[in-house]
């Protein structure tokens, strides 16, 4: 049974904690453009919140909070539900369901923090006197309006970082590949079986449809054996690893069966709706490559070496050999042997294009 816990919440925080950081550098911004703009003064003390420190970490917090709410939901539901929308639209919607959502915190916090300033209780009418002179205030409507920027600010970095990766696009604002470095990586070349006669058969549009349902399949298994997808080529997927993390536990081999299980589960699914099961085979290395931003018009990380070519190579021969995955022997003496999985021989073989063979192995489950 595949645990899918630890690892696949670590990625969730990874993508949640921005949102937090989004909204509280957003807030901290605006709050220092009015503070700028009325002298530090509290010019309206009839409909705002005269801040000092306690104040300021009050409201800090609850804006740090406020965009982690809205992380978690659109992570984990509402980005989900508006998939097959395009990106403007995507936008437009989720800004009414947002700025409605905000409305209500809104409600909530102002009276928390009035009391905060006031040094009274929340149900003091006091504190209401103010909410409701604030609630019909240009002070409500700017509040608004920057709860309004910091959504959209958050939408944005939310599509950009599903298009291009979460993690190409932290790589990118770090600047960690700006200038070119040398990384030992493994690679895994997954290629789907017969994809040339499914996709005569299904005609395109259908087998686009089927190639989103079959890669959204696997997904889960990477994110748990912490994987990276570099690349989707047709009905090809590159996946990487950092050599530690592909060697711990032999997460490079558990990925592999890990998405062979999942869309096992699915095959149901996929004979009703297609009339066809997808499967796969793979080939995989591990090796140098040079890592760094490249592209004049269109920027992405892009890896380099030696060890692509043979890769894909290795991905060839399983075909050949009738075998759905194999491994070179340089990435087979790394792994851990007492893992569940063992490695069988498969001999050295010649690979297309080079003049050195290969020892291959392919995994047995022990």
């Amino acid at each position: 049974m595949i645990n899918l816990g630890k690892p696949k919440t670590k990625y969730y925080l990874k993508r949640i904690l921005p949102f937090g950081i989004i909204w509280l550098a957003l807030s901290w911004f605006v709050l220092l453009i009015e503070s700028m703009a009325t002298d530090y003064e509290n010019k309206r003390p009839e409909t705002d919140i005269t801040v000092d420190w306690a104040i300021f970490l009050f409201a800090s917090f609850a804006v740090f909070m406020v965009g982690i709410a809205m992380g978690t939901v659109e992570v984990l539901w509402l980005g989900k539900q508006f998939k097959s929308k395009s990106f403007g639209r995507k936008i437009l919607y989720k800004m009414g369901f947002y700025l409605l959502f905000m409305l209500v915190i809104n409600c909530i916090t102002f009276p928390l923090a009035a009391s905060i300033e006031m040094g009274t209780s929340i149900l003091d009418s006091g504190v209401w006197d103010k909410f409701s002179h604030y609630i019909v205030s240009s002070t409500f409507l700017s509040t608004m309006v920057s709860l309004s920027f910091s959504i959209f600010v958050s939408l944005l970095y939310s599509g950009i970082s599903e298009h291009l990766g979460h993690d190409v696009l932290l790589n990118f604002f770090s600047g960690k590949y700006y200038l070119p470095k040398a990384e030992t990586r493994i690679f895994m070349f997954l290629d789907m079986k017969s994809s040339t006669s499914l996709a005569e058969q299904l005609g395109h549009q259908t087998y686009f449809e089927f190639l989103r349902d079959y890669y959204n399949q696997l997904s889960d298994a990477i994110i748990q054996f912490k994987g990276e997808v570099y690349q989707y080529v047709g009905d090809e997927i590159v996946i990487s690893w950092k050599k530690e993390e592909g060697v711990s536990h032999q997460n490079c081999i558990q990925c592999f069966y890990a998405m062979k299980e999942r869309l096992k589960k699915k095959y149901g699914q996929f004979e009703k709706k297609y009339g066809v099961i997808p499967s796969f085979r793979a080939g995989m290395h591990m090796g140098q490559v040079t890592t760094g931003e490249i592209g004049a018009l269109k920027k992405e990380i892009f890896f380099t070496g030696d060890v692509l070519n043979v890769t894909a190579r290795i991905q060839k021969l399983c075909k050949t050999y009738g075998k759905e995955l194999l491994l070179s022997g340089q990435l087979k003496d790394v792994l851990d042997e007492n893992g569940p999985i063992n490695f069988e021989p498969m001999g050295t073989m010649e690979l297309e294009g080079r003049k050195e063979p290969a020892a291959l192995f392919y995994p047995v489950h022990l």
